[in-house]
């Protein structure tokens, strides 16, 4: 197979790497445009020729930086393209005649953006079609859902409180992997801290918070720590008493309980 995009546009699609990732090597643009490294090194020296300040440092940190003052080409699509974006926003179950919506918006500025003959046929696609409607489909925030993104992206932890479709609600500390799109559902895939805990904790019982790798702690409060006390004893994970005299108390005596169940005769 042969590729016949021009020198020129590999340097803009060069140009478009660089910005977005400072300090990429020869063989990082490589790999990123599919090229060898000499094809990289070739485009680097065209964007140079053109008047694009490209500088190179030497070592590990080192790598193709642009300069101070260096602005992205100005966006071109084909009318392929601009009917593709229309046909993916409504995909989504948006309504693309709706200007209250974000995405629709956001997509007639594009629209109006584009030369004429390049958005006529998406135009029109845009206002004769309407979403099929999905009760299924969600809506989330666009700036919780790049929150999410960016902390599954800097392996960082973050604090989630989720409400199922029932009503029911819990919080807890994650490290998130990946946002994932599936049938018009967003799902954050994550590890939760205290999952081991939490699902075999019963309903009540209070809130559970991370101490640290190994320990979690749960907070609560009762009127009546017998009970407390017995629904403890039914968590099949180890745990320490470390607040409440009452429950203490309550605690040990179902200890004592149990421990004479077994006891020898």
């Amino acid at each position: 197979m042969t590729d016949r995009t021009s020198p020129t546009s590999r340097a803009l699609l060069a140009l478009a790497e660089l910005q977005a990732a400072p300090g990429l090597t020869a063989a990082g643009l490589a790999t990123a445009l599919g090229v060898s490294e000499r094809a990289a090194r070739r485009y680097v020296a065209v964007l140079r020729a053109a008047g694009v300040p490209v500088t190179s440092e030497r070592g590990p940190y080192g790598g193709y930086r642009l300069g101070r003052g260096v602005r992205m080409p100005p966006l071109v699509f084909g009318a392929d393209e601009a009917l593709g974006l229309v046909m993916a926003v409504l995909d989504g179950h948006h309504d693309v005649r709706d200007r209250t919506d974000p995405v629709a918006s956001a997509l007639e500025k594009l629209l109006r953006a584009l030369p004429e003959r390049v958005a006529a046929q998406a135009s029109v696609v845009r206002r004769s079609t309407a979403a099929a409607p999905d009760r299924g489909a969600a809506r989330p925030d666009p700036a919780l859902t790049a929150a999410l993104v960016q902390a599954c992206a800097d392996r960082r932890p973050v604090r989630v409180r989720y409400r199922s479709e029932p009503g029911h609600e819990w919080g807890a500390d994650v490290d998130p992997w990946a946002v994932v799109v599936r049938h018009g559902r967003w799902y954050l895939v994550c590890r939760r801290h205290d999952g081991d805990v939490a699902r075999h904790l019963p309903g009540g019982l209070g809130t559970l918070a991370r101490v640290d790798a190994t320990t979690t702690r749960l907070r609560g409060t009762t009127s009546n720590p017998a009970w407390y006390a017995e629904q403890l004893a039914a968590v099949p994970v180890p745990f320490r008493v470390v607040g409440g005299p009452k429950l203490r108390a309550c605690v040990r005596e179902v200890a004592a309980r149990l421990a004479a169940a077994v006891a020898d005769a």
